[in-house]
């Protein structure tokens, strides 16, 4: 069982910077896979960067360059570093832990992030 909370969405002008932080509270939570996913109005859900309990990363070819994921695991704590933010940036952002070969995985409530020009 794990509760995932995002926090750090906020409005931001073109160009700027956001820190968005994914909380997890339950155990166990560094064997956890953690991807960021971004959706915006009328379109479908994106993954936008994952990591793994191992810290291998991927990135959405639309950020590489741009945003950063990390984890602590001693903070249970997941961060998405947003670095030269777009308007197309803009969308609510969800938090996703899973573990392979275990059915069961978890969401956070999201996050709006919206860039302005």
């Amino acid at each position: 069982q794990v509760q995932l909370v995002e926090s750090g969405g906020g409005l931001v002008q073109a160009g700027g910077s956001l820190r968005l932080s994914c909380a997890a509270f339950g155990s166990m939570f560094f064997s956890y896979d953690v991807g960021w996913y971004r959706q915006a109005p009328g379109k479908p859900r994106e993954l936008v960067a994952g990591i793994s309990s191992f810290r291998t990363t991927n990135y959405a070819d639309s950020v590489k360059g741009r945003f950063t994921i990390s984890r602590d695991n001693a903070k249970n704590t997941v961060y998405l570093q947003m670095n030269s933010l777009k308007p197309e940036d803009t969308a609510v952002y969800y938090c996703h832990a899973g573990r392979p070969g275990v059915l069961s995985d978890y969401w956070g409530q999201g996050t709006q992030v919206t860039v302005s020009s």
